[in-house]
């Protein structure tokens, strides 16, 4: 192969003689321009990069009836026949509620020092409002104080859409304003009590999906309480509600806690990807981003306190009503944003009205173990980008607070799970990570989702996210193929 001359390096020894450079410099310029790119596709992640997993309660706590905990809406919702795929519930989940220790030493052995987890509404104060329970409050004391030992800070969501079954009772959850203002009392007794312990906190998690999926009647499966309003404006007021609760409930963090402390907001935004990346096809997708989905009136009011113009003038009049100071509230001061990012969607620009149009997919393009889940690593450092650029706020650090895929995950005859798919998964992923931060965005975490298989909302158990795999009849742990995968590029700090 040392003699093999090649078309490529042919071509360079012909540009290098025409030019009176000799073809032996030439040559070695190349090699050092090949090794340069290499070196920086497989260069190492920043020194001070937050490699975690993450959870939330309802999926893996179980115990749902044990320590003074109520029902949730999930509760109800996945104990209504024909709800969830087998009928299955997270009364039990990952039982972690009693094996959080094994599951936090398994986290220990990964060598994450990072763990996003959500309190349980339900458990802190059972009937959404008024009194708080103790016992409940215990149990995340402990969980924290053991994460403490093993060095690994504790990320808190206070809200991963369990909410208090009592309050869908009493006035439809975040059908109404009183939602958050509940919500806002919720987090005040929370942090009061674990502030000391917890000094990151993150609000709300994914807003679209337990509002406009909780409530949207076209979305398939729904999510709970999976009610039906009678029109889409009534859809949107969920999530205006949901952005309120998540200003008052910044503005009730700050002045809980006994001691400083970084807050945000987690959005699972829709990410639009230009099909390739010329001017026309970039500004394409900036500009689809706005109307994709809900992005126009989740993320941006967040981050920008308006909701976008060209969001307003697609929903006319189906926006929701907004009272006078609601924006002021909910454009809140953040530390960070967290982004949950699986996928996205491709764009062009177009020669309509709107200046791009969104593509299909084609039947046969790859996707992992859900209807959803299709394979489109660009998303993360799009999604990234377009937190700097589409909304304008390049002064904000940015995590990947989920990121993962459902695989058919099996266990071998040599009681194995060798999930090469979701390795493959999760490694065109890092690397578009890592292609954000080698072009200067902000991003300064990623949190895997998931550290174990769990209760997967409407599909129940029958879809695997872990990279542990948990045998639900026995709740034995077998830590799979991409567990071991993952350590080496914690270890290695950088895409292995």
């Amino acid at each position: 192969m040392a003699g093999k001359t090649t078309r490529r390096n042919f071509l360079i020894t012909s540009v290098a003689m025409s030019a009176g450079i000799l073809p032996g410099a030439a040559l070695l310029k190349d090699r050092q321009l090949q090794e340069n790119t290499t070196s920086t596709a497989i260069q190492q992640f920043p020194k001070d990069f937050c490699w975690g997993v993450a959870s939330s309660a309802y999926q893996i706590e179980g115990a749902a009836r044990e320590g003074g905990r109520k029902p949730s809406v999930w509760d109800s919702f996945s104990a209504t026949t024909g709800r969830v795929v087998g009928g299955d519930t997270g009364a039990v989940a990952c039982d972690h509620y009693h094996r959080y220790k094994a599951d936090v030493q398994l986290m220990a052995k990964l060598g994450i020092k990072h763990y996003r987890f959500s309190i349980a509404w339900p458990r802190i104060i059972p009937d959404g409002r008024g009194k708080v329970n103790e016992e409940g409050v215990d149990f995340y004391k402990r969980l924290v104080d053991y994460l403490h030992e093993y060095g690994i800070t504790p990320h808190a969501t206070l809200f991963h859409w369990d909410s208090p079954q009592a309050l869908e009772d009493l006035y439809g959850s975040w059908q109404s304003r009183r939602m958050a203002y509940d919500y806002a009392d919720y987090v005040t007794a929370v942090v009061k009590r674990l502030g000391s312990r917890i000094q990151h906190w993150m609000t709300l998690n994914e807003i679209c999906c337990f509002t406009h999926m909780s409530y949207d009647d076209k979305q398939q499966p729904p999510h709970a309480p999976g009610k039906r309003v009678s029109s889409k404006k009534e859809v949107w007021q969920t999530s205006h509600h949901a952005l309120l609760a998540h200003g008052l409930g910044c503005q009730a963090i700050r002045a809980a806690s006994p001691v400083p402390c970084k807050v945000s907001l987690v959005d699972s935004i829709s990410v639009t990807v230009p099909i390739n990346e010329s001017p026309a096809h970039i500004a394409a997708a900036k500009s689809a981003f706005h109307t994709n989905w809900v992005n126009g009136g989740i993320i941006f009011p967040a981050l920008t306190g308006a909701y976008s113009p060209a969001m307003l003038e697609k929903l006319k009049q189906d926006a929701p009503d907004i009272e006078s100071g609601d924006l002021k509230i909910i454009h809140q001061p953040l530390d960070s944003l967290g982004l949950n990012i699986y996928t996205g969607t491709y764009v062009r620009a177009a020669n309509n009205q709107l200046g791009y149009e969104f593509l299909e997919l084609p039947k046969a393009y790859p996707r992992m173990y859900l209807p959803w889940l299709n394979i489109l690593p660009e998303s993360v450092y799009w999604g990234i980008r377009h937190v700097s650029e589409t909304l304008g706020r390049n002064d904000l650090p940015v995590f990947i607070t989920e990121n993962g895929c459902a695989a058919q995950d099996e266990v071998n005859a040599n009681g194995e799970v060798i999930d090469t798919d979701r390795i493959m998964y999760l490694r065109q992923y890092l690397k578009s990570a890592d292609r954000a931060i080698r072009e200067g965005y902000p991003l300064k975490g990623y949190f895997l989702w998931s550290l174990m298989d769990n209760f997967e909302w409407a599909w129940g158990y029958s879809r695997r996210f872990g990279i542990v795999y948990v045998d639900y009849k026995t709740q034995k742990r077998i830590p799979k193929a991409s567990y071991d995968w993952y350590a080496e590029c914690i270890r290695q700090n950088k895409v292995v």
